[in-house]
Order: C-alpha cells, then sequence, then structure tokens
C-alpha cells in the first residue's frame, strides 16, 4: 500500500471523535462507521474557490486533515466559465451524521439513498447495515459509475442505479428509511409508495433558495407526518436530467416605485428564515433575491427580489425603506409572512411539522397536525 492509503486513518479516527465531541454523532455504530470508511477515495479530487471567485481542484490525498474534517468539498462544478458554480458535493461530514442520527437506521433495515453524488454517504450506510441493505440512486449514469468504482476499490459493494430521484427505486421496494441528499419543492409521493408503513423519510424540503429545512417525515397509511429538525441545513436541488441546472438570473430592479417604510427585517432569508419560508405561500414562483451593493465598500445597503412577472422590490437595509414596483407587492407577501410569524409566537424550526398526503397536498403546522395554526403550502411540481 502507498504512504496515503496507510495514514488515512488515524485522520478518520479523529474526525469521528470531533463529530462526537460536538454532539453531532451519538451511536458507537456511526462513530465507527466515520472511522472505518476512506472519504479521500471516494473524493480524490474537489474544488477549492479563490478570494477573486476562481476555482482551482485539488487532489484530496494531499489534503487529508482537510478532507477529514467537517467540510463540505465541491467535486463539480458548472462549465459556463467565467462564472462556474458549484452542481455536486460531499456534504459536510457534521450534517451527513446528524441526518443518519436523526434517520434513526436500526440492523436488518433497508435503506433507499436519493443522490449517490460520491457515494461517501452510501459508503457509510453500507459500513453500518451491509451492501445488500442499501440502494442509492442518481441522475448521472456517468456520476453512478464513477461512485460504483470508487466505491468497490474502497470494498463497499450497494445497489447504484442511475434513474430520477424523484421517481425512488421502486424494484427494490419496500424500503425502512429514505434519505434524500438534495432538496425538493415537495415530497414526491412515489417515495411513499416505497415506504413499508412505520418507515421514514428525511429530506430538505425548499420552497425557494434557503426557504425550508430538513423535514423527518413517517408514514403513516396514506399520509407522510412528521417535524422539521431544529437545525437549519441546505442541499443542492434536485436535478431531472444530466444537463447541470441554469445560474438563477439576476434581480431585474430598475425604473421608479412607490416607497414606504417597513419593520420586517430586511434580509428574511438570513436574518428570520421561518419568514422566508412562509413567503412562499405568496410570493410568485421563481421570485429571486439579491443585493446593491454600496460602490465604495462592496457591502450590501439593499436588498432586492425581482419576479418572472417583472415586480420587484427593494429594501434599504439601514433604514427599512421599501420601494416597490410592478404588479405584485413582493414585499407584501414577506410582511405578511413576518405578521403570520409573529402571530404564532415566532416559533423556531421544531415547532413546524408537515403534512403530506396522497394526492400531493402539503400542510405545513404548528406543534400538532391538527392544530388551529396550520398552512396549506402550494402545490409545485413534486418532480421535473
Amino acid at each position: 500500500m502507498s504512504t496515503v492509503d496507510t495514514d488515512w486513518t488515524s485522520y478518520a479516527e479523529r474526525l469521528a471523535d470531533t463529530l462526537r465531541e460536538r454532539g453531532d454523532l451519538r451511536s458507537p455504530e456511526w462513530h465507527r462507521a466515520v472511522s472505518a470508511v476512506p472519504r479521500h477515495l471516494l473524493v480524490p479530487t474537489a474544488f477549492e474557490q479563490d478570494s477573486a471567485g476562481e476555482w482551482t481542484e485539488f487532489a484530496t490525498a494531499g489534503h487529508l486533515k482537510r478532507v477529514y474534517s467537517p467540510e463540505t468539498l465541491i467535486t463539480a462544478l458548472t462549465n459556463d466559465k467565467p462564472h462556474r458554480t458549484p452542481i455536486s458535493s460531499s456534504t459536510k461530514p457534521d450534517l451527513m451524521v446528524r441526518m443518519l442520527e436523526t434517520l434513526d437506521v436500526r440492523n436488518g433495515q433497508r435503506v433507499l439513498e436519493i443522490g449517490t453524488g460520491t457515494g461517501y454517504n452510501a459508503a457509510l450506510l453500507a459500513y453500518r447495515l451491509g451492501d445488500d441493505k442499501v440502494f442509492s440512486v442518481d441522475v448521472g449514469a456517468d456520476l453512478i459509475d464513477l461512485a460504483r468504482t470508487r466505491l468497490s476499490a474502497a470494498g463497499f459493494f450497494p445497489t447504484l442505479r442511475a434513474v430520477d430521484g424523484a421517481d425512488g427505486l421502486p424494484e427494490f421496494a419496500p424500503y425502512d428509511r429514505i434519505i434524500a441528499t438534495c432538496s425538493v419543492p415537495a415530497v414526491p409521493w412515489a417515495w411513499a409508495d416505497q415506504l413499508a408503513d412505520g418507515g421514514a423519510v428525511l429530506v430538505d424540503l425548499k420552497r425557494a433558495i434557503s426557504a425550508g429545512n430538513l423535514v423527518h417525515l413517517r408514514r403513516n397509511g396514506d399520509r407522510l407526518e412528521g417535524r422539521f429538525t431544529a437545525r437549519w441545513a441546505a442541499f443542492m436541488t434536485m436535478r431531472h436530467s444530466e444537463n447541470p441546472p441554469h445560474a438563477n438570473q439576476a434581480d431585474r430592479v430598475s425604473g421608479s416605485g412607490q416607497s414606504r417604510s417597513t419593520n420586517t427585517p430586511g434580509k428574511p432569508w438570513n436574518d428570520v428564515p421561518i419568514v422566508w419560508f412562509l413567503a412562499q405561500l405568496r410570493l410568485p414562483p421563481g421570485t429571486t433575491f439579491g443585493y446593491e451593493l454600496a460602490p465604495d465598500t462592496l457591502q450590501p445597503t439593499f436588498s432586492t427580489l425581482s419576479a418572472p412577472d417583472g415586480s420587484w422590490a427593494k429594501v434599504g437595509l439601514a433604514d427599512g425603506t421599501v420601494t416597490e414596483a410592478g404588479e405584485t407587492g413582493l414585499w407584501e407577501a414577506v410582511e405578511w409572512a413576518h405578521d403570520q410569524w409573529t402571530a404564532a409566537g415566532s416559533p423556531t424550526w421544531e415547532r413546524l411539522g408537515l403534512t403530506v398526503t396522497q394526492d400531493g397536498r402539503h400542510r405545513l403546522w404548528l406543534d400538532q397536525p391538527d392544530s388551529s395554526t396550520r398552512w396549506n403550502l402550494p402545490d409545485v411540481p413534486a418532480a421535473r
């Protein structure tokens, strides 16, 4: 074996110890898995971005301390130079083990992973449960072939398939657990159909960028139901073809509009993310946010919203002045969401729950499914 092949284990063990000390990892089974899985073999190269925005590829074998740390490793970029953006990554190990702990996997259970990526999470699952209990899908055939090659080199042989993750993998159902390492705007009912009754799904529900969180749902007959996790997390959006997604267009904020003042925080996607989530109940699909920067300091002075119908809004971050124009009152939707949140007692994520029914309806609720405080989320396509 090479020096790299024999030296990585101490780094992996140190990572497992760090995750345990921080409270991310609680069970000895996952501690052993993190200690035993060679992340550098599954992620042999990654990309880093410098202060000028330039991306450089590096070999992970020469950066073992970095690879075996709670850090996301960017593994693929779009080709649209000069503004290349990440489209695939190896998720932060601390987030990954928190999700695995939340999923409450038990010996003998069968797990379907939506989003194979590098195969690192599939390897953790295979180490914990055995190859024959782990199934993983991703949309790209090349990505699946690469993950299969690297997993087999590391000694793991889970079942991998190149399919649209929204469809799950019905040929091997039922599963006891489904874990998605990508975000979706709606939970596909196909996943519920492939779960054993009492089985669980853990997925990042995002109605728009930064608008949502991980939600842990259990199958109970004709519904999926459960709560959002206390700590916020975000994943890249599920892809339904091998072509990378188009980058979001920049906000179009131009011309004159009507001005007024607001008491709602000017950056809800950062400051009060639940408000930004609730705002999606009224904002037009495709609404984007951004910033206007001061030319001398390059610091944000305004936050901006723009919608496909041409409506826009900008909010002064120093004085709370709102300027809006267009058919849709974008900031009014944010203010409505803020009023809803404060009227509910300014709840944190773990007080919010979700019910998904077979007809595709998603209902958000406070504290209990039959709560008088609940909202019906607008219908959006669950896939494609």
